[in-house]
């Protein structure tokens, strides 16, 4: 009877203490990925921009690093069509380019094409972007994303959009589905995802805007790690200051994953 009720204790304080964690980090908790259903037929230039916009902030996780912290090019503080020219007239830039609206698509495919002075992977010396190509993994938004992405970034600016609606032909269907985020197969993509490698020494990359997340395990217990993703301010690194998003879109199952990735990986070196 003992041993039942020990059994039962145990298994209430698990359920708590799983709940306790669920309430400490309401800002952890995300709906699962939707799949959201586009009829080309009905679509207004007005609702692809809007569609573009939702991107830049969700699936993309644009926002994540161009904001004004400082990690990436601020692009909503930009006149994206003026500043496209002047990176394609740059003699650093390798592209192909020839206007506005192809230097955005190639910069989502091919960030390392032109790479801001200043932004590029640490020892590059800016040929490397640290930004994933958003079309694979994990990422892995369809051209029609991406072009809704272009249309939203050159009419925020009150430039003309140059991208066409993309119609529905007698071949397709007449509902394009636009996939949510395919389900990471690990952490690393989940680290890619959110953006840590574009601060943090972590991975391949060699980022120092953040402290070096390769031996985090040395310095923090797994619940440090957790509490420094879920409140970066709660306790600052020497020599950093906060520039640390928090993650609205992130799951707690997606927030385990990478803080046992990272617990893990310290104790292996």
């Amino acid at each position: 009877m003992n041993v039942l009720a020990k059994t039962l204790g145990f298994s209430v304080a698990l359920v708590i203490a799983f709940g306790g964690v669920a309430y400490v980090l309401p800002q952890m908790e995300g709906p699962a990925p939707e799949q959201h259903v586009v009829n080309l037929d009905e679509l207004t230039m007005e609702s692809f921009v809007a569609m573009g916009e939702d991107l830049y902030s969700g699936k993309g996780t644009c926002s994540l690093c161009h904001n004004a912290l400082g990690r990436a090019p601020d692009m909503l503080a930009l006149n994206v069509t003026v500043t496209s020219l002047q990176r394609i007239a740059d003699p650093n830039y390798e592209g192909s380019a020839a206007n506005s609206e192809q230097y955005l698509r190639e910069s989502m495919l091919r960030p390392s094409a032109y790479v801001v002075a200043g932004f590029g992977t640490k020892g590059s010396n800016d040929t490397q972007s640290p930004m994933p190509a958003v079309d694979k993994a994990p990422l892995r938004l369809s051209t029609l994303e991406v072009d809704a992405i272009i249309a939203f970034l050159q009419d925020k600016d009150g430039e003309p959009v140059s991208v066409p609606l993309p119609v529905a032909t007698a071949m397709d269907a007449p509902i394009a589905e636009v996939a949510a985020s395919a389900v990471p197969q690990g952490p690393e993509e989940l680290i890619v995802k959110f953006g840590c490698t574009a601060c943090h020494a972590v991975l391949d990359s060699q980022a120092a805007l953040g402290p070096d997340l390769n031996d985090i395990a040395g310095r923090l217990s797994a619940a440090e790690i957790r509490e420094s993703i879920a409140n970066p301010a709660a306790d600052i690194g020497d020599g950093f200051i906060v520039m640390m998003p928090e993650f609205p879109a992130m799951t707690l199952g997606e927030l385990e994953m990478i803080v046992a990735f990272l617990a893990a990986a310290g104790e292996a070196s």
